[in-house]
């Protein structure tokens, strides 16, 4: 491999939210990630970083300097692929209180899969590996 290539080895975005423990209880209780570290400003927990199977996911609470209103998630989809049970996961989402975007079905490129819509606007899709 040339010098100049990045081998990346992950990928972990940090999401910007409006309520951190909203979006907590979304990403662990909805959709079953795990809390793999958390940083805290003044004693109050201010991010956590995520983690599901080899995915990491940050979120960390705004602090509204740009704005309260402002737009997140605008043009941007995040897929998650696993071998679970596409519908069993769609069940504990809707158990969980989140509404599916579009509930399990055949993708047009074979896999099972779903959509949904976290609290802040940021889209996903689940799927089974293609």
């Amino acid at each position: 491999m040339a010098e100049t290539t990045l081998d990346a080895r992950g990928l972990a975005p940090a999401l910007t939210v409006n309520d951190l423990q909203a979006s907590l209880r979304f990403y662990t209780e909805g959709l079953g990630f795990e809390i793999a570290d958390k940083n805290e400003a003044e004693g109050v927990v201010r991010f956590y970083m995520l983690k599901c199977g080899n995915a990491h996911l940050g979120i960390g609470q705004d602090d509204f300097a740009k704005g309260r209103d402002r737009s997140k998630g605008v043009g941007l989809r995040f897929w998650l692929t696993t071998a679970g049970d596409i519908p069993a996961l769609a069940a504990r989402a809707k158990a969980a209180g989140i509404t599916l975007d579009s509930e399990p079905e055949a993708l047009p490129w074979g896999p099972m899969g779903f959509s949904l819509t976290d609290p802040d606007g940021f889209k996903f899709t689940i799927s089974n590996e293609a």
